[in-house]
C-alpha cells in the first residue's frame, strides 16, 4: 500500500474569532475549508466558480484562494472576485482567522499557510519562477484539517497544486480539478487529474452545486460516529471487502478499521448516498467504483525526500553501515515496500549512489520498490515527476540526478538513478518477501494496518534482513514488542537494527503463511504379493497347479519376522486376523493351540537352518479342537544353498483320524493346550499314569524350550532395539537438520523466484520498449529512402536499409560480410574502404557525390558511429539521392547561360534581331527599337517585309531565303523604313540558328546604322 502520513485524528469543533483577530489559542474551525488553486487563466475560472454558488443560501463553508501573481503588483484580485458574490471577501493579513461563508484571498509575494484556524504569511522561500504556492497552502491545509479539507484546481500553467492534491487526499479530503476542455490554460488540471486522486472533473460553473451537495452530505450531520458502527454496517463492511478482493485480489478486511470506514464514508459522500447498505449495492452495480474505492483506499502521499531529518539520519547512521566492512564490487540489496509512486525508492537510490561515490568504491546496488497499486508503479517505472519537486529536492540533486523535460514541466530521473531500482506490484501480506537484504524502508505503512496484521509483519522483516540490516519506519511507527528482533538505532527517526537469531526461529510465524506444508514421506511401505496375470497356462504348469491344489497341504511362505509373503490353500482353520491394526504377521495370526509352537519353531529353524515339526497340536477352531502338524523349513531363495535363508514355509496338516484321542472332558482341558498332552482318566492303571507323567514332561520340556527361546528372542530384541533406537536418534538428528535446511532453501528459492519475477517483468518492460523503438527506427530508416549501411572496426556489415541496394548489391545474408566485398553499382569511385578507414582513424565526417551505373547521382556520407557513451564502435555509410539536384544544377547553368546571352543582346549597341523562315519576328532588342522607332510589342506583330522599302522588298525576301541555307553568307548592305519613315542604310549580318538536332529553326540578324 502507498505510504501517507502520520495517523490521522478527528476534528475537534470549536468556535473560531472574528476575521482579523488573533486567534484563542489553538481553534479548529469545524467547517470545511475549500482551497482553491490558479494561475494563468484563473480569473474567469472564479467567476463561473462564484457565479454558481446558491444565490439564496449560505454555502457553510470558507474559500481560499491561491493564485499565481506578479510579486511587485497590487493585487485587484479581491475587487474582482466581490462581483460574483455575496460572500465577504478579504485580502488575507497574517494571522487572519477563518469564518465560514468568506473568501480568503492571498497576497502578492507571499506563501501561505493553514493553522489551527488561521491563515499564515511566510517570506516566499524559493526563487521566483519556481515558487510553488497552491502546494504549500493545501498540504499545510491537508495537515490542519483533515478530511475537512477540500482542494479545487482551476486553470493555469504547469504542475503546481498536483502535490497538494496528494496531500489532501492522503488525509480524507475531497479533490475537483477543472475539465481541460473547458481551461484556458490545461497544464495544472492536467497534471492533477493525471494522478487519478481527484474525485470531481467538472466546468467551473457546475463545480459550486456539487461542492454544496458533497458538503451537505459529508458534513451535514450532527453525529457521524465512525468507531461504534451498527451491526448492519458491520456486515456491510464485509461485503465491502468481499467486493474488494473479488475485483482487486487484496483484502483490506484487516487494516484499520477507523481508517477504512473513513474511506468509504467520503465515497459515500461523493455519490450522496445515506446508508451504507445502499452503497453495497451501488458498488455491486458499478464495478468502476469499486476500483475508485480502491483507489482511495491507496493514497499515496509521498515525496521526495520527506521528513528530511529522518531521511539525514538514514543518510549519516544507516547508509554508511552497509558499507562498512564491503568489498569493492559486494551486493548491496534494499527493499521499499508500499513504494507508492517511487519518490521514496529514488530518495534512497541517490543517498546510496552518494555514498558510493564517496567512497570512490564499486558497488552492485539493488534496490526492489513495490507496491500494490499499478498505476503507482506505473508512474514510478516511467520516472517523471512534476516540477513542483524542486521544492524537495535540493538545487544541486536537482541537477545530477534529473533531467528537465523538453516544456520545463517535468523532471525525468537520470538513468544512472533509473537503472538502480526494480519496480514491482507485489502485495507484503499475501506475497512472498524479498530475502537477505540490507534495509527495509517501509514507511507510513504500518499505520493503517491492524495489530494483528502488525505482527505479521515486524517478524517478515526480520527474516527479511541480513544479519545486521536495518529497519526504517515511518514517524509513527513502531516495532512494537518486538524487541528481541530489533535494537534501536534513532528512536527519533525510527530507524532500527536486526538482532542476530538467537537460536529459535523467530520469524517462523512471519513466513508461516508462505510455505506449503511438508509432505509425509516416512511412511513405510509394506510388501505385499502381486498375483500373477490372468494369462493362459502351460499344460504343465496346470497340472502342478491341480495336483498341488489337491494334494499339498495349506501354507504360507513368510520371512524371518512372520510377515506372510504368500499363501496357499484353505489356511482358515489355522490362522485368523488378529483384533487392532489390520497386519498379515503370521505369529499374531495363529489360532489358539499353536502360537507358541510356531514362534518356537519359526526361531529354531532360522538359527539352525533346518527343518522343524511340531506333530499333534490341538489347535482350536470355531470351538472345537483340531489335531496339526505343523512344519517350518527354510526356503533358499540364492542358487547357493549355503546362503542364510531368509524365507521360510509353514505348512499346516490335519492328523489322521486314527490318531486322535478325543478327550472326554474337553472342558477340563487348558485353553492353551500343547503338542504331546495326554488325558489320562482318574484312577486309571499305572501304565496310564506313567503315560500321562512323560506327557507331562514333554509339556514341561516344551515350555522350558519356549521360554527359552523367548528369553534370546527377548535379548535380541533388546540389543537390536537400543542399536535401532540409537540409529533413529542419528537418523532423527539429521532429519531435523536436513528439514531445517530445506525450509531456509525453501524460503530463500521463493524470495529469489519473485525476485527473479519481478526482474523478469522489468527486463519484458525493457523488451517491449526496445522492439518498438527497433520498430520505429526501422521504419523511419525505411522511410527516408536514404540508403543506409552500418559497418563495425573491422567493416563487416552490421545491418543495412532497402534503399541502399539500389547503390549497393546487398542482400540479408551479406549481413557479418566485409563491406568491400560486395559488388557495388558505382562508376568512377573505388574508394569506399580507404575513405570508411579514413573516417575510423580521423572521427572527421566525409562527404562525396558519386553516380551509379544507370546515371543516378548520390551523396555519399561517412560519419564516426558512436554510442550515448560517445564510444566509436564504427561508420555509418549513407546514400542520399541528389540526381533531382544535379538535373536542376544543369538547368540552372544552362538558364544562367542564357541570361547572360540575353544581357548581350539586351546591352548591344546593334539591332539584333531574330524572324522565322517567314519573315515574323521573333525577337526584338531595346537597340532595334532605338535604331527603327518600334517598340518590341508592335515589331512582334509585324513581318520583316515592313522593315523594307516597296522597291527593294523582292530582293529583300531572296536574300532571306539564302539566309537559311548552311552556305556562309557574307555581311551586306540593306534598306530598312523606320516608325517615322526614313530609310536607313544598315550593314546586316545574317546566321541561321540549329537547334539539337541539327535543324535550322529561325535566323538571328545584326543590323548596323551606316551613316
Amino acid at each position: 500500500m502507498a505510504t501517507t502520513s502520520s495517523t490521522e485524528k478527528e476534528p475537534e469543533g470549536a468556535i473560531s474569532p472574528e476575521p482579523g483577530e488573533p486567534p484563542s489559542g489553538h481553534a479548529d474551525p469545524g467547517f470545511p475549508i475549500v482551497g482553491i488553486g490558479a494561475s494563468a487563466g484563473g480569473l474567469a475560472a472564479f467567476e463561473a466558480f462564484f457565479s454558481g454558488m446558491p444565490a439564496d443560501t449560505d454555502p457553510g463553508m470558507a474559500f481560499v484562494l491561491v493564485q499565481h501573481l506578479a510579486p511587485d503588483h497590487k493585487s485587484i484580485l479581491s475587487d474582482l472576485v466581490k462581483r460574483y458574490t455575496r460572500m465577504q471577501v478579504f485580502e488575507v493579513a497574517d494571522g487572519m482567522a477563518v469564518q465560514p461563508n468568506c473568501a480568503y484571498i492571498i497576497p502578492p509575494n507571499r506563501d501561505m499557510a493553514f493553522l489551527n484556524g488561521t491563515l499564515q504569511l511566510l517570506e516566499p522561500a524559493a526563487p521566483r519562477g519556481l515558487r510553488l504556492p497552491i502546494n504549500f497552502f493545501f498540504r499545510s491545509l491537508a495537515q490542519d484539517q483533515h478530511e475537512r479539507a477540500i482542494c479545487i484546481v482551476l486553470s493555469g500553467t504547469g504542475s503546481d497544486g498536483t502535490l497538494g492534491v496528494r496531500a489532501v487526499k492522503g488525509e480524507g479530503g475531497m479533490a475537483m480539478a477543472q475539465n481541460p476542455k473547458s481551461t484556458e490554460y490545461d497544464g495544472m488540471p492536467r497534471s492533477a487529474i493525471a494522478t487519478g486522486l481527484v474525485d470531481y472533473v467538472l466546468p467551473p460553473a457546475e463545480m459550486a452545486a456539487q461542492l454544496v451537495a458533497y458538503v451537505g452530505h459529508a458534513f451535514g450531520k450532527t453525529s457521524r460516529p465512525v468507531t461504534r458502527p451498527a451491526p448492519n454496517a458491520d456486515d456491510a463492511l464485509k461485503k465491502i471487502f468481499l467486493l474488494l478482493r473479488a475485483q482487486t485480489t487484496h483484502d483490506f478486511s484487516q487494516y484499520k478499521r477507523n481508517t477504512i470506514l473513513r474511506r468509504v464514508e467520503r465515497r459515500m459522500a461523493v455519490h450522496q448516498i445515506e446508508r451504507m447498505e445502499a452503497y453495497v449495492r451501488y458498488l455491486q452495480q458499478t464495478p468502476a467504483d469499486v476500483e475508485a474505492l480502491f483507489r482511495d483506499l491507496l493514497i499515496g502521499v509521498t515525496s521526495f525526500f520527506r521528513d528530511p531529518q529522518a531521511f539525514e539520519a538514514l543518510q549519516e547512521q544507516a547508509i554508511p553501515r552497509l558499507f562498512a566492512g564491503r568489498p569493492t564490487g559486494a551486493l548491496i540489496r534494499v527493499w521499499i515496500p508500499g513504494c507508492s509512486t517511487g519518490d521514496e525508492a529514488y530518495s534512497i537510490a541517490i543517498l546510496l549512489q552518494e555514498r558510493m561515490e564517496a567512497l570512490r568504491q564499486n558497488f552492485k546496488l539493488q534496490v526492489f520498490a513495490t507496491d500494490i497499486d499499478r498505476q503507482a508503479i506505473e508512474q514510478a517505472r516511467a520516472g517523471v515527476y512534476p516540477a513542483s519537486i524542486a521544492s524537495d529536492v535540493s538545487p544541486e540533486r536537482l541537477g545530477r540526478f534529473f533531467t528537465p523535460e523538453a516544456d520545463n514541466t517535468a523532471y525525468r530521473i537520470r538513468k544512472g538513478i533509473r537503472d538502480l531500482v526494480i519496480f514491482s506490484e507485489q502485495d507484503v501480506i499475501k506475497d512472498p518477501p524479498f530475502s537477505k537484504v540490507d534495509l527495509i524502508s517501509c514507511r507510513n505503512l504500518l499505520i493503517y494496518m491492524g495489530a494483528e496484521l502488525q505482527k505479521k509483519l515486524i517478524p517478515l522483516f526480520h527474516y527479511a534482513l541480513n544479519p545486521g540490516g536495518v529497519l526504517f519506519l515511518g514517524t509513527s511507527e513502531s516495532t512494537g514488542e518486538f524487541v528481541e528482533l530489533f535494537a534501536s538505532m534513532d528512536r527519533k527517526a525510527k530507524l532500527y537494527q536486526r538482532k542476530k537469531d538467537d537460536g529459535h526461529a523467530a520469524h517462523g510465524h512471519g513466513m508461516a503463511k508462505f510455505l506449503p506444508p511438508l509432505s509425509d514421506d516416512a511412511s513405510v511401505q509394506r510388501h505385499s504379493g502381486k498375483a500373477p496375470g490372468e494369462n493362459k497356462l502351460p499344460v504343465r504348469e496346470l497340472t502342478e497347479r491341480a495336483l498341488l491344489q489337491q494334494y499339498a497341504p495349506a501354507g504360507a511362505l513368510i520371512n524371518g519376522r512372520g510377515d506372510i509373503l504368500y499363501l496357499h490353500g484353505r489356511t482358515g482353520q489355522y490362522l485368523e486376523p488378529a483384533p487392532g491394526e489390520a497386519g498379515m504377521n503370521i505369529l499374531k495370526m495363529a489360532r489358539e493351540g499353536m502360537r507358541r509352537e510356531l514362534t518356537t519353531a519359526l526361531h529354531k529353524s532360522a538359527a539352525n537352518g533346518e527343518p522343524v515339526r511340531h506333530a499333534g497340536l490341538l489347535v482350536k477352531t470355531n470351538g472345537t479342537f483340531t489335531t496339526v502338524s505343523l512344519k517350518v523349513q527354510p526356503v533358499s531363495v540364492g542358487p547357493d544353498p549355503a546362503t542364510v535363508p531368509t524365507l521360510f514355509l509353514v505348512s499346516f496338516e490335519d492328523a489322521p483320524a486314527s490318531d486322535l484321542q478325543r478327550p472326554e472332558k474337553a472342558a477340563d482341558l487348558p485353553a492353551d493346550k500343547t503338542a504331546g498332552a495326554v488325558t489320562a482318566e482318574a484312577g486309571g492303571s499305572a501304565t496310564d499314569a506313567e503315560a500321562h507323567i512323560r506327557a507331562l514332561q514333554q509339556e514341561l520340556r516344551a515350555k522350558e524350550e519356549y521360554l527359552q527361546t523367548s528369553h534370546e528372542e527377548l535379548a535380541t530384541s533388546n540389543e537390536e532395539l537400543k542399536s535401532s533406537n540409537e540409529e533413529m536418534q542419528s537418523v532423527n538428528e539429521e532429519l531435523q537438520s536436513t528439514n531445517e535446511e530445506l525450509e531456509t532453501s525453501k524460503e530463500e528459492l521463493q524470495s529469489v523466484n519473485e525476485e527473479l519475477a519481478t526482474v523478469n517483468a522489468e527486463l519484458q518492460n525493457k523488451v517491449a520498449d526496445l522492439s518498438r523503438s527497433n520498430n520505429d527506427m526501422n521504419n523511419l530508416l525505411a522511410g527516408t529512402g536514404i540508403g543506409t549501411i552500418f559497418v563495425d572496426h573491422h567493416l563487416r556489415i552490421q545491418r543495412f536499409t532497402p534503399a541502399v541496394t539500389q547503390v549497393i548489391n546487398l542482400i540479408l545474408s551479406d549481413v557479418g560480410r566485409p563491406v568491400g566485398h560486395i559488388v557495388s553499382n558505382l562508376t568512377g569511385y573505388d574508394r569506399l574502404v580507404a575513405d570508411v578507414r579514413a573516417v575510423l582513424d580521423t572521427l572527421a565526417p566525409r562527404e562525396i557525390e558519386v553516380q551509379t551505373q544507370a546515371g543516378a547521382w548520390y551523396l555519399l556520407r561517412i560519419r564516426p558511429y558512436r554510442t550515448l557513451e560517445n564510444v566509436i564502435e564504427g561508420a555509418v555509410i549513407t546514400f542520399t539521392e541528389i540526381t533531382e539536384m544535379k538535373k536542376a544544377q544543369a538547368a540552372l547553368r544552362e538558364v544562367e547561360a542564357l541570361h547572360r546571352l540575353a544581357m548581350i543582346v539586351r546591352d548591344a549597341s546593334d539591332a539584333i534581331t531574330m524572324q522565322d523562315f517567314e519573315g515574323r519576328i521573333l525577337s526584338w532588342n531595346p537597340a532595334a527599337e532605338r535604331m527603327y522607332g518600334w517598340s518590341e510589342a508592335e515589331a512582334l506583330q509585324m513581318n520583316i517585309r515592313d522593315l523594307m522599302p516597296e522597291g527593294r522588298r523582292r530582293e529583300g525576301l531572296a536574300q532571306l531565303r539564302q539566309q537559311s541555307r548552311p552556305e556562309v553568307v557574307e555581311p551586306y548592305r540593306m534598306q530598312r523604313i523606320a516608325k517615322d519613315g526614313r530609310i536607313l542604310e544598315v550593314a546586316l549580318t545574317a546566321t541561321v540558328l540549329v537547334n539539337e538536332s541539327g535543324e535550322a529553326y529561325a535566323i538571328a540578324t545584326t543590323e548596323k546604322g551606316i551613316d
